[in-house]
């Protein structure tokens, strides 16, 4: 099968990316060391698996479509041969990635991930385990700079991204970089340091800091006190922003990590009371 038989499908949000400079890029923020494992998701044509087993990687690809996992299949067949790369046919977001052979922060996420699936994908791997230990995601330009809060207004996207990592903006790729072009420019996100740390260090579940970031949110013009109402009593909610030394009119927007953090690890289980 020839490259140009694996034509990007619409329906899976599939944009090949073609700029050997874009792809040089991912490899160097990837900062791999030769014979570590490194997950890549949607290989599609395979430019970036080829600079990964470059790098020295030991690859897993996991592919959805078929047509391009037989493309891979075959143009790599030497590289599987001799283990350097194992591919799969599935979906990443319905797969036991235990059964991939991945380990706790034993591995990293390397990808240009179709932009639908970006927050799926996210969530996948920042809040389940194995967790890799940092991930490198070719994502829309909009999304990596809501992330990183570029405009120093936080969201429930880049609290949640920063609860278990640090994300930077490597660089921005130009939308003629990939075939077809996407509507909208790209950018190089890479998440460093990821793990649950946060969580262990405060005793704090996970579901309950989820629980309390997506409250606060839900109404901006509100206060961050009358959005928790739901999430706790309001004498627990007062002895937290005492505790805190948190401002009685602070809006969710203007807070940090760790003032979430804190709230949710002063009002979570019993809830009430």
């Amino acid at each position: 099968m020839a490259v140009m038989d694996v034509r990007p499908k619409k329906s899976l949000g599939q944009h090949f990316l073609n700029s050997p400079a874009a792809i040089a890029k991912i490899v160097e923020a990837a900062r791999i060391v030769p014979g570590e494992t490194v997950l890549e998701i949607g290989p599609g044509t395979g430019v970036l698996t080829d600079a990964l087993l470059k790098a020295g990687a030991r690859v897993v690809a996991v592919e959805k479509d078929v047509r391009s996992f037989e493309f891979l299949k075959e143009r790599f067949s030497k590289n599987i041969a001799d283990g350097a790369l194992a591919l799969h046919q599935t979906d990443i977001l319905k797969t036991d990635r235990t059964g991939l052979g991945l380990k706790d922060a034993s591995y990293a996420v390397v990808a240009n991930i179709p932009y639908y699936i970006t927050g799926a994908i996210l969530e996948s791997f920042l809040e389940y385990e194995p967790r890799p230990d940092r991930m490198v995601l070719l994502v829309q330009k909009e999304v990596a700079e809501r992330i990183v809060a570029k405009n120093k207004k936080e969201g429930v996207l880049s609290i949640s991204v920063k609860a278990f990592g640090t994300p930077r903006i490597i660089s921005k790729v130009q939308r003629g970089a990939f075939t077809p072009p996407p509507k909208v420019d790209s950018a190089i996100l890479a998440i460093a340091g990821v793990s649950d740390q946060n969580f262990k260090q405060n005793g704090l579940e996970i579901r309950r800091f989820f629980e309390v970031i997506k409250a606060g949110f839900a109404h901006k013009r509100k206060l961050v006190r009358r959005n928790l109402e739901g999430t706790a009593s309001t004498p627990k909610i007062s002895r937290a922003w005492k505790k805190l030394s948190l401002d009685e009119k602070l809006r969710a927007e203007d807070m940090t990590l760790e003032d979430w953090l804190g709230i949710a690890k002063e009002t979570q289980n019993p809830p009430w009371g």
